[in-house]
């Protein structure tokens, strides 16, 4: 630079320039050097090296490079590069100037400073590319590791500005943080107590990201999407978007259907309630027709049989034959506590496709054929008119 310095006053001199207004036009001509290089080196970073990376990183056979050498925070580490070049040059361009050449190093440091903390932002967010659909309790933890090391990161880079601008180590003011550690708990109360749920989350193997949830009392009803320090995002099946804490899925309690989900079936639980007045023993036209409808062979209605019975018996056959249920879960129809509004028979099952819309379209097929044989074993199910 002083090199540079001694061209420029030999150029003004050459044309002409003497007394009080060499200083003025060397100091002009220097701050403009000092910018035009500072604009070279910003230019050679994103024009020539980044697009260097950016190839060398694509042809890595893991994807570790691609990600976390990627435009953003490539662009972002450029953004730091001119601030460097100007705040190594500024000694040499107000060395006539020790005020301005403060205030200046001040500001350049702070900015230093800043972009800094978002270069380490980007970079850290960059690991999100890398995620998947579900998370693994290793990815949950780094995750968790993530926003935490994001919520230092930017705590430090607060006290070096602080520390800047007011022309003090920054050693001495993490010294003085002690007697304003309650002040610290109480404004990161909520960001510690998220860390500690999210933690207690993960390590339980309660809910990891791509897990489907119901948490009673709130309106969350499906796919998790996102889980932060702060925050568990549940995308529900209408598409809304319920915004949870880590803290009411630890202080209260919710549904987990991972264990459904990677099973060999989804249950089925359905009742059906008939009119205590259509029980009653078969006599030989029923027990006829049953047989030739195929339902029973006529070594299977020897002696006295109850309607409902029968029905319960077909009913669990006619369950079994379906391709649509798992035979190797638990399949039965059963008898439940009457009640006024009739006898309830309850029918318990799994369903292979637990697809949400295969699902119900199977359910639905499989309790209309089950209605449907109600009316050969002259059972009535349970019906409240309404009152004219």
């Amino acid at each position: 630079m002083e090199y540079i310095i001694s061209i420029i006053e030999e150029l003004l001199v050459f044309f002409g320039l003497t007394g009080r207004a060499v200083p003025i036009a060397r100091h002009i001509s220097m701050v403009v050097v000092a910018i035009l290089l500072a604009w070279m080196a910003k230019l050679a970073c994103s024009k020539i090296i980044v697009p260097l990376i950016v190839k060398l990183a694509s042809r890595t056979e893991t994807k570790w490079g691609e990600v976390l050498f990627n435009q953003k925070v490539l662009h972002s580490a450029c953004q730091i590069v001119p601030a460097i070049v100007i705040w190594q040059l500024l000694p040499l361009v107000f060395f006539q100037y020790p005020i301005a050449r403060e205030v200046l190093t001040r500001l350049t440091a702070i900015y230093i400073t800043v972009t800094s903390v978002k270069l380490a932002v980007v970079f850290i967010n960059s690991f999100k590319d890398l995620d998947s659909d579900r998370r693994t309790s290793a990815q949950q933890y780094f995750v968790t590791f993530c926003g935490v090391l994001k919520i230092i990161i930017m705590f430090i880079a607060a006290i070096i500005t602080v520390a800047i601008l007011l022309g003090k180590s920054p050693l001495t003011l993490f010294a003085g943080l002690g007697a304003t550690s309650a002040i610290l708990m109480l404004v990161f109360k909520e960001t510690l107590e998220g860390l500690v749920a999210g933690i207690r989350l993960t390590s339980n193997e309660m809910v990891h990201k791509g897990d489907w949830i119901t948490v009673p009392g709130t309106e969350a009803n499906g796919i998790v999407q996102e889980m932060s320090l702060s925050t568990v995002k549940v995308q529900n099946f209408d598409n809304t978007i319920v915004t949870l804490s880590p803290t009411t899925l630890i202080n209260g309690s919710f549904q987990n259907w991972k264990g459904m989900q990677e099973s060999a079936g989804r249950r089925v639980t359905r009742q059906i309630y008939f009119d205590f007045r259509s029980i009653r023993r078969i006599d030989a036209p029923m027990r006829q027709r049953l047989i030739d409808l195929g339902y029973f062979k006529p070594e299977e209605l020897t002696g006295e049989s109850v309607n409902i019975t029968l029905f319960r018996n077909y009913a669990e056959k006619f369950l079994a034959s379906r391709k649509e249920i798992n035979p190797d879960m638990t399949l039965m129809v059963r008898q439940r506590e009457a009640k006024d509004t009739g006898l309830p028979v309850e029918f318990y099952f799994f369903i292979k496709n637990k697809e949400w819309v295969t699902y119900e379209h199977a359910l639905a097929d499989i309790m209309e054929g089950i209605f449907s044989l109600t009316k050969d074993f002259e059972l009535e199910i349970y019906q409240k008119y309404p009152l004219h």
